[in-house]
């Protein structure tokens, strides 16, 4: 009976699974994966999760009887320590060895540390597991002072929550704005003024450069110019592909494991999905590496089917969203590649939508509280539109399909 085993405990592993079955399937499939659950969700753990608006059965992406019912083995806590490629065989940090006749790695990615004087403080936390959520959500507490380290989506979506639980929170950024890695200026001025209208403080072009503590507990973060009291800190300043399996086996990556459009490495044997993955976008034109839930998903399907033998491509337009207090932000493509932004909505009633066009055409998209605008701001990705008319609230946006 043909195998094939899933390194891995996110999205695109537990997609993976249920998509060979649905492909058909019928070998054995074993999921590893090296922490204690079943795959789960990790968006909610900024979020709902965090907030303690969700418990686990609503994080995991299928329940127990799932895999039990489709005949999955999932191996939790269990960590993959060496592929051996000529032999098709993985060894577990139990000392056991599995064959497979095909291979997927979805190991993810790792929050990236700041390492710096006194950064071994307990109450200074990353944000990437369950276990972490967890322990940011035992240090929270009305009156509290957290400081978050990084002004990305990550770093928000935390100051959000700590607001709502009645702290006090201050967010330093290195860079000149928030979200400067994935927005435009005025996006990064709109986010802004929402959390500051909100509470928090926000300091940009600010660099930490330590912590200091009591007690081997941290009570300040230390910065170029001053230094801030704070009872918790989360420092979210990025992630970085998981990729030290694959290198070890000699697999070759670069900002992510290599893969062509089919999701397949170097070996004809090994597939890779998810937030691990340097892969090519054919809708782009261009190799990239996506921190994405839908990237995951359906990179995962599109490995699924060629491990059952069928020929299939990966060719999506990226697309992304991130929630903050009551606002939802949907994203489509990469603003970064237009040269004319169009506003269509009003951004001062928290709703709107804008449209990122280079020589005419729809590149990108952000909209807020507009998801019926964001679901055809993806379809309208490509075309030649005119501005004047999307940018009218009176236009139906179906009007400017092609077709």
């Amino acid at each position: 009976m043909p195998a094939i085993i899933i390194v891995g405990g996110g999205h695109a592993a537990g997609q993976a699974a249920a998509s060979l079955r649905q492909e058909g399937f019928d070998g054995s499939i074993t999921l590893i994966g090296e922490e204690p659950h079943i795959p789960y969700q990790r968006p909610p753990l900024s979020k709902q999760y965090l907030a303690g608006q969700q418990g686990l059965d609503r994080v995991h992406l299928r329940q127990h009887r799932f895999y039990a019912d489709k005949n999955i083995k999932v191996r939790s806590g269990v960590r993959v320590e060496a592929i051996d490629r000529g032999a098709g065989k993985v060894t577990t940090c139990t000392g056991e060895t599995l064959t497979y006749d095909g291979l997927l790695l979805a190991t993810g990615s790792l929050p990236r540390r700041l390492n710096a004087p006194g950064s071994a403080l307990d109450g200074i936390h990353y944000l990437r597991t369950i276990a972490d959520a967890d322990a940011i959500r035992a240090d929270m507490a009305p009156g509290k002072t957290a400081v978050v380290v990084g002004g990305g989506y990550i770093g928000l979506e935390v100051a959000a929550v700590c607001i709502a639980a009645g702290m006090k929170v201050l967010v330093l950024e290195m860079e000149q704005r928030v979200l400067q890695r994935v927005t435009t200026p005025a996006m990064s001025a709109f986010y802004r003024g929402l959390h500051e209208g909100r509470g928090v403080q926000i300091r940009t072009g600010t660099r930490v450069t330590g912590f200091l503590g009591e007690a081997g507990r941290v009570s300040a973060v230390q910065c170029e110019d001053s230094a801030f009291a704070a009872d918790l800190v989360v420092v979210g300043i990025g992630i970085l592909p998981d990729t030290a399996l694959a290198e070890a086996a000699g697999l070759a990556c670069d900002d992510g494991i290599l893969v062509d459009e089919r999701c397949r490495t170097a070996d004809p044997n090994i597939y890779a999905a998810g937030d691990c993955t340097n892969h090519p976008n054919r809708p782009l034109d261009r190799r990239l590496r996506l921190e994405s839930v839908p990237n995951a998903m359906e990179q995962a399907r599109v490995a699924a089917a060629n491990l059952c033998g069928k020929d299939r491509e990966y060719a999506a337009v990226p697309w992304f969203w991130s929630d903050q207090y009551e606002l939802k932000l949907q994203m489509v493509g990469f603003s970064a590649d237009g040269d004319e932004e169009v506003l269509r909505g009003d951004k001062a009633a928290n709703r709107f939508a804008v449209f990122h066009l280079r020589d005419g055409r729809v590149v990108a998209a952000d909209a807020v509280n507009s998801p019926k605008e964001f679901m055809l701001c993806r379809r309208l990705v490509g075309q030649r539109i005119d501005a004047t008319a999307l940018a009218n609230p009176e236009t139906d946006l179906k009007s400017l399909l092609d077709g």
